[in-house]
């Protein structure tokens, strides 16, 4: 049993989830929900959530709003010894930076088979000829994690059913 004092495990699971609360927050802002957090020796460090629409920038991925807050916190761009949980796997842009930060270890949940770029349409992250490799981890809470994207874009199909029909 856990004294008083001792911290509670912290899971890949509990890491997840708060990547979800992240994309929920995306979707109630109108953005694709998408949520993200770095964590570093078991502590987030770095939260994003997708903003390229309110942002007005094709940049704010979650994954890269995620990993700028890290670097500031850290004061450092490379992010070694850190892990990345997002929902969505990751586009060749978020890939790329993914690698260019040498984050160790990438868990996403739901599999992107349009713009996947860690395995699903193309893996940027098993080519050998680039100078570094992050883990790769796919599928923790697939199910949840896609569902939160299926139900955003249904509402936003139905929406504009409404809206045509009015």
């Amino acid at each position: 049993m856990l004294g008083l004092h001792s911290p509670l495990p912290i899971t890949d699971e509990d890491f997840m989830r708060a990547a979800l609360q992240l994309a929920e927050a995306a979707a109630h802002a109108g953005e694709v929900p998408v949520g993200a957090v770095v964590v570093k020796d078991g502590e987030i460090i770095g939260r994003g959530s997708n903003a390229p629409i309110t942002g007005h920038d094709p940049s704010a991925h979650a994954e890269i709003r995620a990993m700028r807050d890290a670097a500031a916190k850290l004061g450092n761009y490379r992010l070694v010894g850190c892990t990345l949980y997002v929902t969505l796997e990751p586009c060749a842009m978020c890939a790329g930076a993914i690698q260019h930060a040498r984050i160790a270890r990438l868990v996403f949940g739901a599999y992107d088979y349009k713009t996947g770029a860690c395995g699903s349409v193309i893996d940027l992250m098993a080519e050998e000829k680039l100078n570094h490799h992050t883990t790769v981890e796919s599928g923790l809470l697939a199910a949840e994690c896609g569902a939160t994207l299926s139900n955003f874009f249904a509402e936003r199909r139905r929406l504009q059913k409404t809206a045509k029909a009015g």
